[in-house]
């Protein structure tokens, strides 16, 4: 077999879902991430439909269920912590999942799993990040930031939402195809030991001003916090305080949540004074083609759903799984170069009715989705009795009207010889 040199732009879950599959089929595989080490920070996020058959086919699920977060269900609550509405874990193992999924787990602990279970197949090259890159007739050569230039057959940007590689390879003359929602989320961690009586249930307040805040708890001594707000005076505030860094941020977050009520003190408090805390503009990457020359994109570089959706991370595993697939189908024999052009088409033509499900309408829905979250005391009294109406009807809501899990019509492919290994 002939082995294809990959240089994989960027260290997350996609990243390393790719550098598993890749290196398994004997490819050559090489990661590069700006960090200095494996970045196992982050909150909580939990894969579904295609993505837990796909981590099955990883071999994880033991794995996985071990460092689990085993949040049992999604409350939500009024200022007085009164809980008017109440969505289970679908735990049964059928249909979809509701707001908790079965399968819950840190971000880190997905990363490490992922990463561990690669094995040294394949290289990682820390602290580092690529300067620029000059496709060749034969091969792509790439300079990094340490001032080495190496040769690769084929270049995976792997680099989130704002993805450089994938600016570099549309160019300057074309529009970066991301499309921002009006809601941003801020994230981070917050001491706060359980209290008698507290279980593993995840709580969202709505506050007036098109605020909300979600608290979900991890561990015995800390609280996850998401901070959501939408509405043109809070995007215009925090697109400001972006370009301030992480400073500005935080006190822009604290100024839009200052009286909020529920337990927005203690909240702010653990804001001022967290060192995980993150912002983020939540986004929708579209494109016609996810590759081009010996450049192709994978996760939210290539077509993030948003947070919105519920499915960022399952998109990545299983987009990972088929560009994977697709290049153990095609350039698994004495002409794996010359056919990887067959092999970049054939993952855009298999992922892509997926990923068009998932993404469906939320671009052209975005000025309802900044209105997702009332205004107004007497919205917010609305909104709070429709959804206690839903959990007496049992009604899961969240799973079949805001989540994206539901995709019709599309198989995950198999891939026999890659999950397997070759029969003799």
């Amino acid at each position: 077999m002939t082995q294809l040199k990959v240089l994989i732009c960027g260290g997350g879950i996609a990243g390393h879902a790719l550098a598993f599959w890749l290196s398994k089929l004997n490819h050559d595989v090489t990661v590069v991430e700006r960090f200095p080490s494996l970045r196992t920070t982050g909150l909580q996020i939990d894969l579904r439909g295609a993505g837990i058959e796909v981590m099955k086919r990883m071999g994880l699920e033991e794995a996985f269920r071990a460092r689990s977060v085993d949040e049992q269900g999604l409350k939500v609550v009024d200022s007085s912590d009164r809980t008017w509405a109440y969505f289970k874990a679908n735990k049964t193992g059928k249909g979809l999942q509701s707001f908790t999924s079965d399968f819950e787990i840190l971000r880190g602990d997905l990363c490490q799993l992922i990463y561990d279970a690669t094995d040294d197949r394949a290289k990682y090259m820390f602290g580092t990040t690529i300067e620029r890159y000059e496709e060749k007739n034969d091969c792509i050569e790439v300079l990094f930031s340490d001032g080495h230039t190496d040769r690769f057959d084929l270049l995976v940007g792997a680099d989130g939402q704002g993805s450089r590689t994938r600016k570099t390879m549309v160019g300057p003359e074309t529009v970066d195809p991301i499309h921002y929602l009006g809601l941003y989320i801020s994230y981070f961690t917050i001491p706060r030991p359980i209290r008698e009586g507290e279980g593993y249930e995840a709580k969202l307040y709505t506050a007036p001003g098109r605020r909300s805040i979600l608290m979900r708890r991890h561990n015995q001594t800390q609280m996850q916090v998401y901070l959501q707000v939408s509405g043109k005076d809070h995007s215009e505030r925090l697109m400001k305080a972006h370009k301030g860094g992480v400073t500005e941020e935080k006190k822009a977050m604290a100024e839009i949540f200052q009286g909020a009520g529920w337990h927005t003190e203690e909240i702010l408090k653990g804001l001022e004074e967290s060192q995980d805390f993150y912002c983020e503009r939540l986004g929708v990457v579209k494109m016609d083609s996810w590759s081009s020359g010996r450049v192709v994109l994978v996760g939210d570089a290539a077509y993030c759903p948003s947070a919105s959706t519920g499915m960022g991370t399952t998109s990545g595993i299983v987009g990972a799984y088929i560009l994977a697939g697709e290049i153990g189908k095609y350039c698994g024999g004495t002409g794996a170069k010359e056919d990887l052009p067959v092999a970049l088409k054939a993952y855009d033509d298999r992922f892509r009715p997926f990923m068009d499900q998932v993404q469906h309408g939320i671009v052209e829905s975005a000025p309802l989705w900044q209105k997702v979250f009332p205004s107004s005391s007497v919205g917010i009294a609305i909104l709070n009795c429709l959804l206690a109406i839903a959990t007496i009807l049992k009604l899961n809501v969240l799973g079949r009207f805001i989540l994206r899990e539901a995709v019709k019509d599309w198989n995950l492919p198999d891939y026999e010889e890659m999950v397997h290994g070759r029969r003799e």
